[in-house]
């Protein structure tokens, strides 16, 4: 099966492999590194399956995810666990990996509403404490290796860029990728969401933490710093309020904002890298046309230069907002 134009006849079939039944249509929902689908069950509800896409994770990878799902859930933290059949939470049909979850009913989270982020500082750190004893022995940490260095041989290889344009790019990324593997330098790793950010946040009586595909190994600060946005001086009242409820549960090292900006050049590094990589997917173009551009690649310059300039600035402290 091409994984690239799955069928709603596959889809159906695979769902049935494990006795769900789709009975209205299926919506696929906002994801392109995997395919997504939302339908209604006549006996499960409204459910959501996700097909992995193949050589991402093993299966190995995404049970771990699983797991850490239901030790999150069984601790009291607001995360939406796969559903089982005969023990399983991850089926596969034909070669492809999926696995289904009761779908979340929310609005979209506000990340601007203090009230809001300090109650997501709270269910983060909820989620740390199980982190921090649940151990993924199959992902890769998070690291300067896979997120820069992996990266910029992707670029290398397979991103598009005039040659003028590439003379100029290409130095300043390697600088900026040196500077963030000077400045980041984690004491301390546990298992995280990794890529939160407010599209994988609902709001229902609480957050509720969503799509943890990307989880894995690093420090506690890599899901807090997505969602400070703003000035310098926005983004310490955003910093201070989230640590308000996240130190109500547990004890946040502060020595950890000057990993901020690495993780950010990191993000950023990677997420190009990442876009070059899929390419050859059609859904990519189709919905990423504006890369791959030279109007694309002189933006990114400016965004690497500033990005220098953030790594050798101070970084946040909350002693100087305290």
């Amino acid at each position: 099966m091409n994984y690239h134009q799955l069928t709603p006849d596959f889809i159906a079939d695979a769902l049935a492999s494990v006795e769900i039944y789709a009975d209205s249509g299926l919506m696929a929902l906002n994801s392109y590194e995997n395919r997504v689908y939302r339908f209604k069950s006549e006996d499960e509800g409204t459910l959501v399956a996700k097909f992995y896409r193949p050589q991402r994770w093993s299966r190995e990878q995404i049970q771990e995810e699983h797991d850490f799902l239901t030790e999150s859930d069984a601790a009291g933290v607001r995360v939406a666990t796969p559903l089982r059949r005969q023990g399983a939470s991850l089926f596969e049909y034909h070669g492809i990996l999926f696995a289904v979850w009761p779908a979340v009913a929310g609005r979209q989270f506000e990340a601007d509403n203090l009230d809001q982020l300090e109650a997501l500082g709270e269910q983060l750190a909820r989620l740390h404490q199980v982190g921090e004893r649940f151990v993924l022995r199959h992902r890769p940490l998070l690291s300067t290796q896979d997120y820069l260095e992996q990266s910029y041989q992707t670029l290398k290889r397979q991103a598009t860029i005039q040659p003028t344009t590439s003379q100029a790019f290409f130095p300043l990324l390697r600088q900026v990728i040196d500077q963030a593997v000077r400045l980041y330098r984690p004491k301390r790793q546990l298992t995280l969401h990794c890529d939160c950010h407010s599209s994988n946040i609902l709001w229902r009586d609480g957050p509720w933490l969503l799509d943890f595909d990307d989880c894995r190994r690093g420090p506690a600060v890599q899901d807090l710093w997505m969602m400070l946005s703003g000035s310098r001086q926005e983004q310490l009242v955003q910093l201070d309020t989230l640590l308000a409820g996240y130190e109500l549960v547990r004890e946040f090292d502060a020595a950890e904002l000057a990993l901020i900006e690495p993780l950010r050049a990191m993000r950023m590094v990677h997420y190009m890298a990442w876009l070059a990589a899929r390419w050859s997917d059609p859904a990519f173009p189709a919905n990423f046309p504006w890369f791959n551009t030279e109007d694309y690649w002189q933006q990114q310059l400016k965004v690497l230069a500033e990005q220098q300039l953030s790594l050798d600035a101070p970084p946040l402290s909350l002693t100087s907002w305290n």
